[in-house]
Parts: C-alpha cells; sequence; structure tokens
C-alpha cells in the first residue's frame, strides 16, 4: 500500500478522536476536555489512549495536575482544528441550504425564458421569501438537461419536455408558435401557412440542442423535406433579427408587443404549440428552497400569453 493511501486510511480511523485533541489543546486536562465534548472521562482516556497507539507515539504527558501535548499530539491538534473549521463552515452551508427561508435555488432554463418568465416567477416568490438566494443558469434544452442530471442545477425550465423516466416533469403552459418571414417573402400576405410550402426556402434555425431547433426539424420530416440551412443561432433575436435581414425563415415564439421591423409573424396551419415543462430529478430529495420554489411554480396562475396547465408525467409519486 502506497504512503498516501495509509495516511488516508489512518486519517479516517484517526476522524473521529480529532475532536479530543482539540480540545485537550484548550483545556490541558482530560477531564475538562470530556466535559467540553459530553463524554465520560474514561471513554475519553481510552480514546486518546487508542489514538496514541494508533499512531504509534505517545501524545500527551503530565503536566502538573493536567497534560501537555507531545509535538506529535500537537501536530494533530493543528491539523484537528483546521478539519474541524472547515467542518463547521459546511455545516453553516448545509443549513443555509435546508433552511427553506435563507436556502438556495438553481434554476436552469431556456434563453427566451429569461426574458419575462423567469423574472416573474422569481419576482413572484421573492415577496414571500426574501432571503431565498437564486442561481441562474441559462442554456440550450441539452446542456440545462445535461447539468440537472449532473446535479448542478436544481430545477429546469425546458421545451419540449423530456421522456426521461429519471426526471419528473410537469407541463406547466403551452405556448404557440409563428413562422417568421421577412417582409418582402411570398407568404408574408397570407393569414395562415401550412409547414410543406415552406420545403424550398432557407431556414434561420437555432442550433441542435435547443428546443425549437428540434421542433422545426420533426416539423419539416412531417412535411416531407429537410430544410435549407441558411445560418444556424442560440438566440431567438438573433434568429429573428437574421430573418428581418431577409436570410430566411424561422419557427419562433410570438415577440410581444409586435415583430420588429422586417418581419412578419404567421400562424401555421394546423396551430403549432410547444410545451413548457418544469423538471426535476425524481430520485433526488429537493431542499426544502427548492421545494418551496417548486410549489410556487406549480401553483404560479399562468401570464405572458401561456395557456397554463399542471400536468405531471414521469414520476407521479413525488415524496418530497
Amino acid at each position: 500500500m502506497s504512503h498516501e493511501k495509509e495516511d488516508a486510511q489512518l486519517a479516517a480511523e484517526l476522524a473521529p478522536a480529532l475532536a479530543l485533541l482539540g480540545a485537550l489543546a484548550e483545556t490541558a486536562n482530560i477531564t475538562r476536555a470530556a466535559e467540553v465534548l459530553g463524554m465520560p472521562q474514561p471513554t475519553a482516556s481510552r480514546r486518546l489512549a487508542a489514538l496514541a497507539e494508533r499512531v504509534g507515539a505517545p501524545l500527551t504527558v503530565p503536566a502538573g495536575r493536567g497534560v501537555r501535548l507531545t509535538k506529535v499530539g500537537a501536530l494533530l491538534a493543528a491539523s484537528a482544528e483546521r478539519a474541524l473549521t472547515t467542518l463547521a463552515g459546511g455545516l453553516r452551508q448545509v443549513r443555509a441550504e435546508i433552511d427553506p427561508e435563507r436556502g438556495r435555488v438553481v434554476l436552469g432554463f431556456l434563453h427566451l425564458l429569461g426574458r419575462s418568465l423567469v423574472p416573474e416567477l422569481v419576482r413572484g416568490f421573492r415577496a414571500s421569501h426574501p432571503h431565498v438566494r437564486f442561481g441562474l443558469v441559462q442554456g440550450s434544452r441539452q446542456d440545462v438537461l445535461d447539468r440537472l442530471h449532473g446535479g448542478e442545477i436544481d430545477l429546469a425550465l425546458v421545451s419540449p419536455p423530456p421522456a426521461d423516466g429519471a426526471l419528473t416533469t410537469v407541463v406547466l403552459a403551452e405556448e404557440e408558435l409563428f413562422l417568421a418571414v421577412p417582409s418582402g417573402h411570398r407568404l408574408a400576405g397570407r393569414r395562415r401557412v401550412r409547414f410543406a410550402e415552406l420545403a424550398g426556402d432557407d431556414f434561420v434555425l437555432h442550433e441542435p440542442g435547443y428546443g425549437l431547433r428540434r421542433i422545426t426539424d420533426e416539423l419539416c420530416a412531417e412535411a416531407g423535406f429537410r430544410p435549407s440551412v441558411a445560418f444556424e443561432g442560440q438566440e431567438s433575436d438573433t434568429v429573428r433579427g437574421l430573418v428581418a435581414a431577409g436570410l430566411g425563415v424561422a419557427l419562433l415564439t410570438r415577440f410581444a408587443p409586435e415583430p420588429p421591423a422586417g418581419v412578419v409573424e404567421l400562424p401555421l396551419t394546423p396551430r403549432v404549440a410547444r410545451e413548457i415543462a418544469l423538471v426535476w430529478p425524481a430520485a433526488d430529495p429537493l431542499t426544502p428552497a427548492v421545494r418551496a420554489f417548486r410549489d410556487h411554480v406549480l401553483e404560479w396562475p399562468g401570464s405572458n400569453g401561456l395557456e397554463w396547465s399542471g400536468e405531471i408525467s414521469g414520476d407521479p409519486g413525488d415524496p418530497r
């Protein structure tokens, strides 16, 4: 066994007794050290003797009516103090994390949802939980789901909802999607458009991994053609700007209160909509703060033109 492995094994064995060394460094008396730790004096003496035997050197020597640490004991006591300080800091973080009024929520979401939906949800929650902290993570649908699986985020707002048994999914709302075309496009004057009519057009698409890209690809496949990709982007505003420049058409959400100059939004027939879902790991327990925010989102009445639903899929049993 290497020295590193031996040291790691020894450290694991010594850990339960380190608090005793720290107390001895402060009190210089086994009886008082035992009182500080809330243990009987004989237990403290036996633990100290066992620790010295395992280390292979005396840790204390008599000093008057008390004891003093040997050089070996002082070295271990100093390490114990640092370790216990670190542990105490970790415990403070844990208490803050599990405090429903002072915990932290890491929310992942799609870029477009950060414009109004996420701020509205967070503002409404902070009205009754003013001390809860938030970490906000934006990204593509796939990036957000990967981070959710990896434990980097607690909850995610994504679209379309994932079909993943490891996740609990609540479909929150439905949002209609529109075809965005340049104002000079041949279809710009139409009241409604069928997707099959776009077979010969250039498309401005989101990059792979984004929900709107997946929906667009599926609609093209259903219509019997593969899209001619003129440009790819990450932000819907960038995609819309490229449409305004006459560089292609795109499937996008409605731009409120009205489309920017150079863009015409056309409803599709049959109607096309995307579902927005709240997602969290089915097997992992949620901290009180995360659970409180999740419940707030599920009870939110909805706005921003979204049709709020709240249908649970995935694991319907939620013991958290």
